[in-house]
């Protein structure tokens, strides 16, 4: 499973940087969980929420089904 999180992840990748922004992979946890790292313009942007479910949630289970929900960390 990671490695399709990884290759889902490299996909949305480009439209993150596109605005000075990105995403790190931390870890997926044992049930299902994928743990990721807003950096850059989006780590303080009041807009990250949004983009961490309406974005990179919703394409990494569309695509990766077996991820129950997708967190940011510091």
């Amino acid at each position: 499973m990671k490695d399709r999180v990884k290759a889902v992840i490299e996909k949305i990748r480009p439209r993150l940087q596109a605005d000075r922004g990105d995403v790190e992979l931390v870890e997926i946890t044992d049930d299902g969980v994928v743990k990721v790292r807003l950096v850059g313009a989006c780590k303080g942007c009041p807009m990250s929420q949004m983009t961490l479910k309406h974005g990179i949630e919703r394409i990494i289970k569309q695509e990766v089904p077996e991820v129950a929900k997708v967190e940011a960390v510091s």
